[in-house]
């Protein structure tokens, strides 16, 4: 990748950074949250049901607002790393890393030579579509595209010093929810075990000179996790927040329905008079 990667600048910065989810595959709606404030979004290729080409614009849109096109793929897989890069990711997610094997197969498909053995094209969008770039997008690639991790079952956590020793490894992100699972609390992301597992993987990500990142579903999670060191945070999924805000809409409406009819309450609750209708001449 040549642009340059917002995501990445804010890190190195030391900054904290927010994103979402995104499972709707639409490059409309990733341009709507570009105006939100967002640093990125996660834009989920193992969940969602976009295509690459799709993706694609996506992370055109999310671009054109100043705003980090992270994407997450299904898992180690050559092909998906290659596509998502080409088509101009700043940061490939990659889950289900549980140990330092599986990361290097992963770092291979994702870096070029010498740290990795990504296949070349400078034809696709990551190298602005001409040969000119072949140098360079070789030669930048590596250090510009971001590499994230999810740390998710007991066998990441067990080998997690073995993972932080690969170099190419930028971004580790806990699953809260599958290190519920591990634990045997499925869901019971609050408890003071998972709480522990996630306070103990901050800080070694943090001392390996990682980010640790993870999800927040209530903002006001968000000075505890900070205190942990985690940077790279996650707020719910395009989805829930859509189905959420129509939802309350749709309760206070039925709410409002029941009561007596009254043509002076207005939305604010203060009886105001309705307007005559202009006089209109003939």
């Amino acid at each position: 990748m040549l642009r340059p990667n917002f995501l990445r600048e804010k890190l190195l910065a030391g900054d904290a950074v927010l994103g979402t989810w995104v499972v709707i595959a639409s490059p409309m709606l990733v341009d709507v949250l570009g105006t939100a404030g967002l640093d990125f979004v996660v834009i989920d290729g193992e969940h969602g049901a976009m295509s690459f080409e799709t993706s694609q614009l996506m992370i055109i849109a999310a671009e054109s607002r100043g705003m980090s096109p992270v994407m997450r793929i299904s898992g180690v897989s050559e092909s998906e790393t290659l596509k998502a890069l080409d088509i101009g990711a700043h940061c490939v997610q990659i889950p289900n890393v549980g140990n330092r094997g599986t990361l290097e197969r992963a770092v291979r498909h994702a870096k070029f030579p010498p740290i990795g053995n990504r296949g070349f094209s400078p034809f696709v969008r990551a190298g602005d579509y001409t040969h000119h770039n072949g140098v360079r997008i070789s030669r930048e690639a590596n250090a510009n595209a971001l590499l994230a991790i999810h740390v998710e079952g007991q066998e990441a956590v067990e080998t997690i010093d073995d993972i932080l020793e690969v170099e190419a490894l930028d971004i580790v992100f806990l699953g809260r929810y599958d290190i519920s699972k591990s634990l045997g609390i499925t869901g019971q992301t609050d408890d003071p075990r998972v709480i522990n597992v996630m306070r103990t993987l901050a800080t070694k990500i943090e001392h390996a000179g990682k980010v640790a990142g993870t999800i927040l579903t209530d903002i006001d999670e968000l000075p505890a996790l900070r205190s942990m060191g985690i940077r790279y945070l996650t707020f719910s999924v395009d989805c829930e927040m859509i189905r959420r805000a129509y939802e309350s809409v749709s309760a206070r409406f039925r709410e409002i329905q029941r009561r007596k009819p009254d043509p002076t309450d207005l939305s604010s609750g203060t009886a105001q008079a309705i307007p005559d209708a202009p006089a209109t001449s003939s």
